[in-house]
């Protein structure tokens, strides 16, 4: 790997480590040089300047080699669970390295000072070694720390990234559920009118039904809708029922213009005003009454509970699908009561930062 490449430093060190480079050898060399050959044994400044220049030599020789044995280890031991191996193995090669390089450096240079005259009996190598190579370590704990910082953010990133696939996902298939629940429960509601009504009645449904269907696929596949849209399918959905119904189904509509940006699960309010007519007598003895309205930031859909005689089979699709969805996209959940002859389900509205990332 070239040394002058930022983008394989970045990719293999993970920060670009030119300028930690050249401070971090001219630091050690300067330490390495006032540890092997002490300055003030010298008589002039050009053997001091000549230590330091053998000193800069190892100390360079040290940490592009300690270096690239460093981005080789993490070639080959990329994983977290190698992490314990590699270190080791870069333990052995600091120590290593710094011994070869260093002891020969040290002893052509206390070679040359003899040759010059000069004394070179203060340069006890192994002793001044141990704290060199302590320094390399820390340097080196510095690349490990930054290294496995940025390992750990990838890897947060690429679970958050493969866990919103899976929950996009399964919203994908919730809403795909969604709409032929619907449309099964408008076949059963057709068939209804088939039975009772003309066939101009039932030519209107359909015709209006396909109106609603084309509002469920400009909808899109948004996970969250407006409030405001949502009640404008949902007033649809009625304005089918009511066709069908007349002035047996009585919807009360109160929702303040300040909610409307907030945001719903789509379909939510339709399927639960579709679940009220299906399992209710809608009649003109028994009129259903289906409230709408906003309690506490929540949608709360409510109706008198009118259980007919003979019971249309349910598929049980429609909360459960709901609440699945509401589980997915955000930490609120919708609440299902029923008590005192009511049936009230609440629907959390959502704020955009409260939808799941």
């Amino acid at each position: 790997m070239s040394l002058f490449n930022k983008k394989k430093r970045i990719q293999y060190l993970g920060f670009n480590d030119f300028w930690f480079s050249v401070i971090g050898v001219l630091s050690l060399s300067l330490i390495a040089n006032y540890l092997f050959n002490n300055p003030s044994e010298r008589g002039s400044i050009d053997l001091i300047i000549i230590g330091w220049f053998a000193a800069f030599i190892s100390t360079s020789c040290d940490w592009i080699i300690i270096r690239l044995i460093l981005i080789f280890l993490r070639k080959k031991y990329p994983s977290f669970k190698d992490d314990f191996k590699r270190i080791i193995l870069l333990l052995f090669a600091i120590i290593s390295v710094i011994l070869l390089v260093d002891l020969t450096m040290g002893y052509l240079l206390a070679k040359f000072f003899t040759l010059l005259g000069y004394s070179s009996s203060h340069m006890l190598l192994m002793k001044v070694l141990l704290p060199v190579i302590l320094i390399v370590i820390m340097i080196m704990a510095i690349y490990e720390a930054i290294y496995y910082n940025v390992r750990l953010k990838k890897s947060i990133r690429e679970e958050e990234q493969t866990k919103q696939v899976m929950i996009q996902a399964q919203l994908d298939t919730l809403r795909n559920q969604a709409q032929p629940h619907f449309l099964f429960n408008s076949l059963n509601t057709l068939r209804d009118i088939i039975d009772q009504d003309t066939k101009e009645d039932a030519k209107d449904f359909v015709d209006n039904l396909s109106g609603v269907y084309r509002f469920i696929i400009e909808s899109g596949n948004a996970n969250l809708i407006s409030l405001q849209k949502e009640l404008k399918f949902a007033k649809a959905y009625i304005h089918i029922q009511t066709e069908r119904f007349g002035n047996n189904l009585q919807v009360q509509w109160a929702i303040p213009e300040d909610q409307l940006s907030a945001l719903i699960v789509p379909m939510s309010v339709q399927l639960l005003l579709e679940n009220a007519i299906k399992h209710n007598v809608v009649s003109k003895a028994k009129p259903l009454h289906i409230t709408v309205g906003i309690e506490q930031d929540n949608l709360v859909v409510r109706n008198k509970i009118q259980p007919k005689s003979t019971q249309t089979p349910s598929t049980k699709i429609g909360l459960k699908n709901i609440e699945k969805r509401y589980q997915l996209i955000s930490s609120k959940t919708p609440i299902i009561h029923q008590n005192e002859g009511y049936f009230t389900v609440s629907l959390p509205l959502l704020q955009p930062t409260i939808e799941k990332s």
